[in-house]
């Protein structure tokens, strides 16, 4: 039996992708989809109940998957329906203070909830085998990142940024907050040994590239990762879609849980 899917934003650009791949995998059906209400007759195309209201939507679908690429605002109010509904929640959003993070975590105790700031199995791998590099290098060798994506994005640094940030800190018993450099002008000194940087690019329509630095006494190590399309954020969505289907609330869970 398919599993029951609502997209949020099903005509944004990450929902429409995620609508696509519904469509295209006979493990889902699209069951609903959220718009705004400016767009309801547009979304009438997608043949499934839309509305504008989510509670509205879910009173008439019952328990679905509901899958959520939005900003942490709406993915929390999103979340919390879903805990009233009993429904279970992918989260794809970035952005998330520490307290919303906390807030995330207690409505992931009323109905499952899944997030990861980024869906990519290829990053997921990539937060299991960077602490051991870093371990390895040890301490000469100096750590920066530099992340790109699109225009429209409203975040800096990247989620994803930030998860693999705080992976290179903690592998150095660092705390991120105390040693992270997101800006450098003017005349500052030299680079303490005890600071990871990562710095930002914004522009056209780059999906997400994160590349980090191992600067080390006579070589360099980059290790870098490419999005070629939202699809693969999307598929990485339904493929923890379909893990999440027999988990029980009260764990707020996350890729690197499927990936063991």
């Amino acid at each position: 039996m398919s599993i029951p899917v609502v997209v949020i934003g099903a005509l944004g650009r990450m929902g429409s992708t995620i609508v696509n791949l519904v469509r295209q995998d006979a493990t889902f059906a699209l069951a609903g989809a959220l718009v705004l209400e400016s767009q309801l007759s547009e979304a009438a195309a997608l043949g499934c109940p839309v509305e504008s209201d989510l509670a509205t939507l879910l009173d008439q679908l019952g328990s679905v998957t509901i899958i959520d690429f939005t900003c942490p605002e709406t993915s929390l109010a999103v979340a919390e329906a879903a805990g009233k509904h009993k429904c279970r929640h992918i989260i794809g959003t970035t952005g998330f203070t520490e307290d919303q993070k906390i807030a995330l975590d207690k409505l992931a105790q009323e109905a499952p909830v899944f997030w990861s700031p980024n869906m990519s199995v290829g990053v997921n791998v990539l937060l299991k085998v960077l602490p051991e590099l870093t371990r390895l290098l040890g301490e000469q060798y100096d750590v920066e990142m530099m992340e790109a994506h699109h225009n429209k994005k409203r975040d800096s640094p990247s989620g994803t940024a930030i998860r693999l940030a705080e992976c290179l800190a903690g592998a150095k018993n660092w705390a991120l907050s105390d040693t992270a450099c997101y800006h450098r002008e003017g005349m500052i000194g030299e680079r303490p040994n005890k600071e990871l940087g990562v710095q930002t690019l914004r522009g056209g329509d780059v999906v997400g590239d994160h590349t980090i630095f191992f600067f080390g006494p006579g070589e360099r190590i980059e290790v870098k990762h490419q999005a070629h399309s939202r699809e693969n954020f999307g598929k990485g969505a339904l493929r923890a879609a379909a893990w999440l289907q027999n988990k029980p609330a009260g764990k707020l869970f996350t890729m690197q849980d499927m990936l063991q």
